[in-house]
């Protein structure tokens, strides 16, 4: 079942993090601290959502090099297999994806950021307050509509100019996070 992202305020400082990347080495927030932007997007292997525009969210984050990137997995890979370090690891390379990739085993992280699907995408501004939270376009599996990146792109756009995003935001839409028991 699809559910939306939760809006978070915009303003809201970045809650730090310290997980491990996909070969085991810690990825901390703090790690991006000189970075003019932070794109923090929880991810994961087994969605269609996320499936529908991973080799688009590549395409669109290639062009950021200035841009921190991370991306978070949450969910519980024990009841989702296709969700495990390794299977992460196929969809990176799959999507073009060269940002760091995190597993949030024990979910803190994802409760922190608030965060309810994947994708949900988070992007902080160069003194890490939340700046954008949303889609990264208008597009859905079998909605029709093409895999633009068009919302995020213009967010970071505006970020990395030192600029407000304006308003609305649309929110993120896809697979609820396999929260544990």
């Amino acid at each position: 079942m699809a559910v939306l992202s939760q809006m978070v305020p915009l303003g809201t400082p970045a809650p730090g993090f310290a997980l491990p990347d996909l070969v085991g080495r810690t990825v901390r927030r703090h790690d991006f601290a000189t970075t003019p932007g932070l794109l923090v997007a929880f991810l994961c292997n087994h969605c269609p959502y996320v499936r529908h525009v991973e080799a688009g969210l590549g395409r669109l984050l290639a062009r950021y090099p200035n841009l921190a990137v991370v991306g978070v997995c949450a969910n519980d890979a024990d009841a989702y297999p296709d969700d495990r370090p390794e299977r992460l690891a196929e969809q990176a390379g799959r999507a073009g994806w060269t940002f760091p990739y995190l597993v949030d085993a024990d979910q803190s992280v994802a409760r922190a950021y608030q965060a309810a699907c994947t994708p949900d995408f988070f992007l902080y501004d160069a003194q890490r307050r939340l700046a954008y939270r949303g889609a990264m376009d208008e597009s859905t599996p079998g909605s029709g509509k093409p895999v633009t990146g068009e919302l995020l792109d213009a967010a970071i756009t505006h970020v990395l100019a030192g600029e407000p995003v304006p308003e609305p935001h649309r929110p993120s839409m896809g697979c609820s996070i396999k929260w544990r028991e």
